[in-house]
Protein backbone atom coordinates (compact mmCIF):
# COMPACT_ATOMS: atom_id res chain seq x y z
CA UNK A 1 0.00 0.00 0.00
CA UNK A 2 1.30 3.50 -0.91
CA UNK A 3 1.24 6.50 1.50
CA UNK A 4 -1.20 9.12 0.56
CA UNK A 5 -0.20 12.41 -1.08
CA UNK A 6 -1.22 15.28 0.77
CA UNK A 7 -1.82 18.56 -1.08
CA UNK A 8 -2.73 21.65 1.41
CA UNK A 9 -3.10 25.34 0.29
CA UNK A 10 -1.87 27.54 3.44
CA UNK A 11 -2.02 30.88 2.62
CA UNK A 12 -3.39 32.87 0.12
CA UNK A 13 -0.32 32.17 -1.89
CA UNK A 14 1.32 28.81 -0.90
CA UNK A 15 0.88 25.13 -1.49
CA UNK A 16 2.06 22.63 0.60
CA UNK A 17 2.58 18.68 -0.96
CA UNK A 18 3.61 15.94 1.32
CA UNK A 19 4.59 12.20 1.41
CA UNK A 20 6.41 9.93 2.74
CA UNK A 21 8.60 7.45 0.66
CA UNK A 22 9.59 4.19 0.76
CA UNK A 23 13.28 4.69 0.78
CA UNK A 24 16.48 6.67 2.75
CA UNK A 25 16.92 10.12 1.76
CA UNK A 26 20.00 10.33 -0.17
CA UNK A 27 17.99 8.22 -2.40
CA UNK A 28 15.11 10.16 -3.03
CA UNK A 29 17.43 12.99 -2.64
CA UNK A 30 19.03 11.15 -5.89
CA UNK A 31 15.47 10.81 -7.98
CA UNK A 32 15.26 14.47 -7.94
CA UNK A 33 18.43 15.87 -8.25
CA UNK A 34 20.00 13.27 -11.39
CA UNK A 35 18.36 14.06 -14.68
CA UNK A 36 18.21 9.93 -15.70
CA UNK A 37 16.01 9.26 -12.83
CA UNK A 38 13.81 12.62 -12.66
CA UNK A 39 13.07 12.01 -16.38
CA UNK A 40 11.86 8.42 -15.15
CA UNK A 41 9.01 9.87 -12.85
CA UNK A 42 8.48 13.61 -13.10
CA UNK A 43 6.52 13.82 -16.37
CA UNK A 44 2.78 12.26 -15.31
CA UNK A 45 2.25 9.25 -17.81
CA UNK A 46 -1.21 10.66 -18.50
CA UNK A 47 0.35 13.50 -19.53
CA UNK A 48 -0.28 13.71 -23.51
CA UNK A 49 3.11 15.11 -24.07
CA UNK A 50 6.19 13.02 -23.61
CA UNK A 51 9.42 14.91 -21.82
CA UNK A 52 11.83 15.93 -25.00
CA UNK A 53 14.32 17.36 -22.89
CA UNK A 54 15.63 17.33 -19.24
CA UNK A 55 18.70 19.49 -18.40
CA UNK A 56 19.41 19.99 -14.77
CA UNK A 57 22.45 20.92 -13.03
CA UNK A 58 21.45 20.71 -9.67
CA UNK A 59 23.29 22.84 -7.59
CA UNK A 60 23.20 25.84 -6.05
CA UNK A 61 23.26 28.76 -8.72
CA UNK A 62 22.72 25.82 -11.42
CA UNK A 63 19.90 25.80 -13.84
CA UNK A 64 17.26 23.41 -14.94
CA UNK A 65 15.26 23.47 -18.43
CA UNK A 66 12.40 20.72 -18.89
CA UNK A 67 10.68 20.95 -22.98
CA UNK A 68 6.97 18.30 -23.41
CA UNK A 69 5.59 18.88 -26.36
CA UNK A 70 4.81 16.50 -28.99
CA UNK A 71 7.94 17.75 -31.14
CA UNK A 72 10.87 20.12 -30.91
CA UNK A 73 9.17 22.71 -33.10
CA UNK A 74 6.17 22.45 -30.72
CA UNK A 75 7.74 22.28 -27.30
CA UNK A 76 6.61 24.00 -24.18
CA UNK A 77 9.86 25.06 -21.80
CA UNK A 78 9.89 25.05 -17.98
CA UNK A 79 13.08 26.65 -16.63
CA UNK A 80 14.45 28.50 -13.60
CA UNK A 81 17.77 28.22 -11.04
CA UNK A 82 18.81 26.24 -7.98
CA UNK A 83 18.77 28.96 -5.46
CA UNK A 84 19.58 26.33 -2.63
CA UNK A 85 21.29 22.91 -2.42
CA UNK A 86 21.82 21.34 -0.11
CA UNK A 87 22.57 16.89 -0.43
CA UNK A 88 20.18 15.06 0.58
CA UNK A 89 17.93 17.93 2.65
CA UNK A 90 16.77 20.60 0.77
CA UNK A 91 16.81 21.55 -3.18
CA UNK A 92 15.20 25.31 -3.49
CA UNK A 93 14.61 26.36 -7.19
CA UNK A 94 12.86 28.74 -9.24
CA UNK A 95 10.21 28.47 -11.53
CA UNK A 96 11.32 31.56 -14.58
CA UNK A 97 8.92 30.48 -17.42
CA UNK A 98 6.33 33.12 -16.49
CA UNK A 99 6.05 36.46 -14.07
CA UNK A 100 3.77 34.50 -12.06
CA UNK A 101 6.27 31.23 -11.35
CA UNK A 102 6.62 30.09 -7.78
CA UNK A 103 9.53 29.59 -5.96
CA UNK A 104 9.61 26.11 -4.94
CA UNK A 105 11.44 23.87 -1.82
CA UNK A 106 11.49 20.26 -1.44
CA UNK A 107 13.01 18.92 1.72
CA UNK A 108 13.56 15.20 2.84
CA UNK A 109 13.55 14.23 6.09
CA UNK A 110 14.59 10.83 6.86
CA UNK A 111 13.51 8.41 9.86
CA UNK A 112 13.20 4.33 10.06
CA UNK A 113 14.56 4.09 6.98
CA UNK A 114 11.68 6.46 4.99
CA UNK A 115 11.95 10.07 3.71
CA UNK A 116 9.58 12.68 4.20
CA UNK A 117 9.33 14.85 1.35
CA UNK A 118 7.51 17.93 1.83
CA UNK A 119 7.46 20.24 -1.04
CA UNK A 120 6.16 23.94 -0.31
CA UNK A 121 5.32 26.38 -3.84
CA UNK A 122 5.24 29.86 -2.47
CA UNK A 123 3.62 32.33 -5.84
CA UNK A 124 4.13 35.89 -6.20
CA UNK A 125 0.25 36.23 -6.13
CA UNK A 126 -3.11 34.70 -5.07
CA UNK A 127 -3.74 34.36 -8.98
CA UNK A 128 -0.48 32.85 -9.56
CA UNK A 129 -1.41 29.95 -6.68
CA UNK A 130 -4.56 29.47 -8.10
CA UNK A 131 -3.28 28.97 -11.74
CA UNK A 132 -0.52 26.68 -10.27
CA UNK A 133 -2.25 25.12 -8.02
CA UNK A 134 -4.10 23.01 -10.54
CA UNK A 135 -1.46 21.25 -12.02
CA UNK A 136 0.26 20.51 -8.44
CA UNK A 137 -3.21 19.20 -7.14
CA UNK A 138 -3.68 17.14 -10.33
CA UNK A 139 -0.06 16.45 -11.33
CA UNK A 140 1.80 15.53 -8.17
CA UNK A 141 0.16 12.73 -6.71
CA UNK A 142 0.43 10.75 -10.50
CA UNK A 143 4.20 11.96 -10.37
CA UNK A 144 4.82 10.91 -6.71
CA UNK A 145 3.14 7.34 -7.33
CA UNK A 146 5.65 6.97 -10.13
CA UNK A 147 8.50 7.99 -7.80
CA UNK A 148 7.29 5.50 -5.44
CA UNK A 149 7.45 2.73 -8.43
CA UNK A 150 11.01 4.33 -9.12
CA UNK A 151 12.12 3.83 -5.75
CA UNK A 152 11.18 0.42 -5.45
CA UNK A 153 13.51 -0.37 -8.59
CA UNK A 154 15.99 1.60 -7.11
CA UNK A 155 15.77 -0.17 -3.44
CA UNK A 156 16.22 -3.90 -5.44
CA UNK A 157 18.94 -2.77 -7.78
CA UNK A 158 20.60 -1.24 -4.47
CA UNK A 159 20.72 -5.09 -2.48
Amino acid sequence: MTNPTVVERKSERELVVTRTFNGPAHIVFEAWSKPELFRLWWPPKSLPMPLLSCEMDVRTGGGYRLEFGPDAANAMAFFGRYIEVTPPSRIVWTNDEGQEGAVTTVTFEEKDGQTLVVLHELYPSKEALEEGIAGSANGLPEQFAQLDDLLATLGASAT
